[in-house]
Formats: C-alpha cells, sequence, structure tokens
C-alpha cells in the first residue's frame, strides 16, 4: 500500500513539473503521455482556428500527439524548405498513407518516391492535352447550365436551396464525367443523394478523424465504431468504382481502331495500361480515378461554397464582379454582330445558354476581376486547410525550428491566408483588388498563397479548377443574386476539406 502511494505521490508530482514548465513554453499545454491530444480533441470543431491562435503568436508551433509530434509552419521560408528546397526530406510518408490507404490507395495523392513520379509525369501529360481541356470546357459548361436550371425554378417558386448541396452534387457529376466517363444524374431537383456519394463524403470524414484518434487501428481490428463505417462506405465506393472500369474496358474493346478515343480520364489511362511497363491494374485504375475525384470534385464545390458566401456578403465585390460580367458580355455580343434588341424575343434560360456558350477556355482567361474573387477565396477558405507531410531525417528549418525523423511538419494554408506578416495589415478581408495590378491579375508566390501546393507537388489540376469555377460563378453572379437565409449559421465541418458544416442555405432572385 505504501508502494502504491509513493508511486501515485511520484506520479502526481512528475504531472506538477511537466505543467509548471508548460508555463513558460509555447504552443498547446500538454500532459505526459497523451501529449496535446486532450486540447486537439475539444477543439476538434474549430481546429482551423485554433491553430490559427497559436500560429499568430508564433511562426511555428510544435504539437506533440500519443506516437508522433506534429510542426505547424505558415512561414513561406519555411514552407519553401519543406515543399520545394529538401523535398526529399518531407515524403506523404508512412503514417498519412496509413490513414488514407484505405480511400486513396496507392494514388498519386497518398503516395511518394518512384510510383509518385510515374504517375505525376502521366497526369502532367494528360492534363495538358488539349482534347482533355476542351472536353472538360464542354462537361463543365453542360452542368453548371443544368444548375442555372435549378435556380431559376427556385426563384420562380421561392424556394430554399442549400447551395452546397447543389454545387457537390454539380461537380460530382462533372468530375464522374470528366474522370469516369459516365453520367450518373445526382444534379437534380429533389433528387436523393447518390449512394456513391454518401459513402464518399462519411468515407472522408472517418479517414480524417484518423489523425487525431489514438485508437483507430484498434478499432479497425475489431471492425467497431467509425471504422465499421467506414469498411461499409469502402465496399460501396469501390463496388461502383470496379463496375465503371469493367464497363469502360468492354466498350474500348468494342471500339473499331478508326473511332475516336473517349476523353475522359479513366479511357486514357486504360489505354496507358495496355502497355505491360506501366503495369497498371483494375486496382491502379480505382486508385488514380479516386484520387481525381477527391481532388476536383470537394475541392471545387466547397471553393464555390464560399466564394458565393463572402460575394453575397461583400455588395461592393458583388457589383464589381458583375459589371466585368456584363461588359465581356456586351463586347463579345458587339464581336459576333449580335442585336440587343433580340434580347425582348429570347426567354431567361435561352439568354443564360447564350451567355454560357460566350464562356471559353481562352474568353475566361480574360476575366481578371472573377479570377481574383476565387483566388482571394482560396487565400482565405483554402480548399485543403493544412497539408501534413513525414519527416525521413532530422532536419533544421529556415526559422531555427528542429524537427526529428518520424515526426511530422504541416503547412498551414487556412492559417497562412490570416497571416499580417504573410500578406499585410488588412490579412483578414477578403479584398480581391489586392490581386489586380494595373487592372491584370498578379499572382503571389505559390509559398505564400499555397491553396495549390508547391513544388515538385503542385496541384496538377489547377487549370482545370479555375476554368470549372470561374465557368460556374460567370453564369451564376451574371443571372442570380443570393441571400442568406434568416438564421442560417455559416461554419466550417472538419474535413479533409474546408466543406460548410451546415451548408449553404439561400434564397434566389434572377438578375437581368
Amino acid at each position: 500500500m505504501q508502494t502504491i502511494a509513493v508511486f501515485v505521490c511520484m506520479l502526481l508530482s512528475w504531472i506538477l513539473i511537466h505543467r509548471m514548465n508548460q508555463r513558460r513554453g509555447k504552443g498547446p499545454k500538454t500532459w505526459p503521455f497523451l501529449g496535446a491530444a486532450l486540447e486537439q480533441l475539444i477543439n476538434y470543431d474549430r481546429m482551423h482556428d485554433w491553430i490559427l491562435n497559436y500560429l499568430s503568436q508564433s511562426r511555428t508551433v510544435v504539437v506533440p500527439m500519443p506516437f508522433t509530434t506534429y510542426t505547424y509552419i505558415a512561414d513561406p521560408a519555411d514552407v519553401e524548405h519543406v515543399l520545394k528546397t529538401n523535398f526529399s526530406n518531407y515524403p506523404k510518408g508512412d503514417v498519412y498513407h496509413s490513414y488514407m490507404e484505405v480511400l486513396l490507395g496507392d494514388g498519386i495523392f497518398n503516395v511518394d518516391g518512384e510510383l509518385w513520379r510515374k504517375q505525376r509525369k502521366t497526369a502532367s501529360f494528360e492534363f495538358a492535352s488539349k482534347n482533355l481541356r476542351d472536353f472538360s470546357t464542354v462537361v463543365f459548361r453542360e452542368y453548371s447550365l443544368k444548375l442555372s436550371s435549378i435556380l431559376s425554378q427556385a426563384s420562380l417558386n421561392n424556394h430554399q436551396l442549400d447551395m452546397q448541396e447543389l454545387l457537390m452534387r454539380m461537380t460530382l457529376d462533372s468530375i464522374c464525367k470528366v474522370g469516369f466517363g459516365v453520367e450518373i444524374g445526382t444534379l437534380a431537383p429533389n433528387l436523393p443523394h447518390n449512394e456513391f456519394a454518401n459513402a464518399f463524403d462519411t468515407a472522408n470524414m472517418t479517414v480524417t478523424l484518423r489523425f487525431i484518434d489514438p485508437f483507430w487501428k484498434l478499432k479497425k481490428f475489431f471492425n467497431v465504431g467509425s471504422e465499421a463505417v467506414l469498411d461499409h462506405n469502402i465496399k460501396t465506393i469501390d463496388d461502383f468504382t470496379y463496375s465503371v472500369i469493367r464497363t469502360r474496358k468492354s466498350e474500348i474493346q468494342e471500339v473499331d481502331a478508326d473511332e475516336k478515343m473517349k476523353h475522359d480520364i479513366l479511357s486514357r489511362f486504360i489505354e496507358l495500361s495496355k502497355d505491360p511497363e506501366n503495369k497498371m491494374t483494375d486496382k491502379s485504375l480505382r486508385d488514380v480515378v479516386l484520387n481525381f475525384v477527391i481532388a476536383g470534385r470537394d475541392t471545387t464545390a466547397t471553393t464555390l461554397s464560399w466564394a458565393i458566401y463572402m460575394v453575397m456578403t461583400h455588395a461592393d465585390v458583388a457589383d464589381k464582379l458583375y459589371s466585368e460580367l456584363r461588359k465581356f458580355e456586351e463586347e463579345r455580343e458587339k464581336e459576333e454582330g449580335f442585336s440587343s434588341s433580340n434580347n425582348d424575343q429570347e426567354s431567361f434560360d435561352e439568354r443564360v445558354s447564350r451567355f454560357a456558350g460566350l464562356l471559353s477556355y481562352d474568353s475566361l482567361g480574360k476575366l481578371y476581376y472573377l479570377h481574383a474573387v476565387i483566388t482571394e477565396t482560396l487565400r482565405l477558405y483554402p480548399a485543403v486547410p493544412q497539408d501534413p507531410k513525414g519527416i525521413l531525417e532530422d532536419d533544421v528549418l529556415p526559422d531555427g525550428t528542429r524537427v526529428k525523423a518520424g515526426g511530422m511538419v504541416t503547412y498551414v494554408p487556412y492559417s497562412m491566408g490570416r497571416m499580417k506578416y504573410n500578406w499585410g495589415e488588412d490579412a483578414a478581408s477578403f479584398k480581391p483588388e489586392r490581386w489586380i495590378k494595373d487592372g491584370i491579375f498578379q499572382n503571389a508566390s505559390p509559398f505564400k498563397f499555397t491553396a495549390f501546393q508547391a513544388g515538385p507537388r503542385i496541384c496538377l489540376g489547377k487549370d482545370s479548377a479555375y476554368l470549372q469555377m470561374k465557368m460556374a460563378l460567370a453564369i451564376l453572379c451574371r443571372f442570380y443574386e443570393f441571400n442568406l437565409v434568416k438564421g442560417h449559421k455559416v461554419k466550417y465541418r472538419m474535413m479533409t476539406i474546408l466543406s460548410m458544416e451546415n451548408g449553404l442555405k439561400l434564397t434566389i432572385t434572377k438578375r437581368t
């Protein structure tokens, strides 16, 4: 009994000394064995702002956890060191791969080394293809018009809509058409959400929880709790994906040699898989396409949701954007010899369709303020709010912070966009004008504006993402005004993607 009492006293003394030492340290408070896990769990629903608070006090924050240590960074010099200068020392790593493997497999966003380089080279070539770009433009225009038809009908009936939900459906339909070459038809009024989409959303949330759940491997082993749900959702995802792969392979085998090849990503990779040197199995194809789905669907939909929210809550931005779109429309109509008197003979939907026909890859590139609105949205509401990397060997960051092998370094785009030392005193303000100089859009360093990552892993789909977002936003902001439903609260949900927890509930009014 006395031995137990001595042990308890020693343990309490150790904890007390540990906590006293914490008073002089920066960053979150930790406990023996648990590290900062308790504080992270308590703040899980507001994790990005929790990290932001610490990074506003120090450009680097060290967060010990039970089985690893996270070092969060927001200084562009540190980010450049991790993403470019010493790139080989900061892979995705085994820890990140273990968290995401069930969903992303060995796809490009979840692997390192030669496997990553090979996929990167192939994907880079495909994304540079004019055929894929032209195909994507047609698809993005088609589904933006379908979304417009839904909004037009809602405005007539004064219906409330969840804009984020509709955008999720639109981008899922679009990416499945561009990625798989299939129509899944989720973008329709009152249509229940697609089973694949539901499974995909739930799986995404579950794997995100793994990053702070020290017991996920135990739950996975016993197939209980969130891991049991995840297992069920992955089966749904795989059943759909493998079915599409089998169908597409069968269709390709039946195509005449002279018949034009489909331009969706899956078809192109199936053709590449015929080369024995590529060693691509159905599992490889599954991983390739799902990686592009998660990259092209959620990121685009959530960015469009935040962009609409920013436009509707900043009247000056809405007016400037509308003016740019109207001027663009008038100039293009004049070039094509279209008389404004013809407007009276057109229905609203016909006018929207005609305007959409003016939107091409090249013409959208001239809408600088539209581009700035989307980019400013990404600065404050990056689709991927934080991105962890593994550490192979001990290293010292440019600011002097030492990081140890086996830990994780996480750069935090959400915090970086709000730092005064990155963007000035107005860092927290939504100002698309900060991107415009002499009437032309001006880029910032990718190590400062990290929404699309930087260095060797910079996002291959950046142009495609901007293409879809500008196509959709140009049509929506030209022909509609949005008003937030009274009492609706907008806040983010903790996922790998910065989506809105309660959606974006709006009413719609048409613009002439």
